[in-house]
């Protein structure tokens, strides 16, 4: 069935999330261009409307292609209340306001693409250069963390995957209590890969966190790796968790 696609992502005041989800969307739509869709963007959070009302001016927009139904994408990490209440609330609210004229999908969040983030924050751990060393570094994956009742086990499995210790930034354990435990076993080459999506206000806080820790454990090489962003590897995610 053809379909238009909304990418739904958490919003920010910082403007690079913003301009990496569009980036997203354009490789998105490039990647679906056989099928002509309308791709686009809108925001739980911090955007123009509340996310329902981006929704049906996106629907109205649906409708005026001829076309009656719209997946929504959510471009999260995790499945936390976000994902599980509030973006479906949002999408209820513009369901009853086009009834049966059109169809109005979620499909699952970025997040359960566990194998294929795997490979992504492989391919982030691979870029960062060690000094020599007789021991291998040792990785932690660092989350934003969610208190949701089961909302970190997927990051947990990928963590696992990666042979990587995990960490949170907004619940325990955090980064610093993850390093002290390694410091404290002796290990000396430490690598933290961010399991975030774009550059924003929080990866430049991690950032300036690494610093800061780095001066607190000198006899620790601490390597910092970017997020995610906008790919056409991450683009690839999206496309299939569409349902065709």
């Amino acid at each position: 069935m053809r379909s238009t696609y909304l990418l739904v992502s958490h919003g920010s005041r910082d403007p690079r999330p913003q301009v990496a989800l569009e980036n997203l969307a354009q490789l998105l739509s490039d990647n679906l261009a056989h099928s002509f869709p309308a791709v686009a963007t809108a925001t739980l959070e911090l955007g123009p409307a509340p996310l329902h009302e981006q929704i049906c001016s996106f629907g109205e927009r649906t409708l005026s292609l001829g076309l009656t139904h719209l997946q929504i994408l959510p471009v999260f990490l995790l499945p936390g209340v976000h994902v599980a209440d509030d973006i479906p609330a949002e999408v209820e609210i513009a369901q009853k306001t086009f009834g049966s004229r059109l169809n109005i999908e979620v499909r699952p969040h970025l997040g359960s693409q566990v194998a294929g983030l795997t490979n992504l924050l492989k391919t982030q751990m691979q870029e960062l250069a060690f000094v020599p060393n007789l021991l291998s570094p040792k990785w932690i994956v660092l989350s934003h963390g969610s208190r949701r009742p089961g909302g970190n086990s997927t990051f947990e499995e990928i963590a696992s995957q990666l042979g990587a210790e995990t960490a949170y930034w907004s619940v325990k354990p955090s980064l610093e209590e993850r390093i002290d435990s390694l410091v404290r076993d002796g290990q000396q080459q430490i690598g933290i890969v961010p399991y975030f999506l774009f550059n924003g206000g929080i990866t430049d806080a991690i950032a300036k966190n690494v610093e800061q820790l780095q001066q607190q454990f000198p006899t620790a090489e601490l390597h910092l790796a970017n997020p995610l962003g906008a790919s056409v590897e991450l683009a690839d995610l999206i496309r299939d968790l569409i349902q065709k």
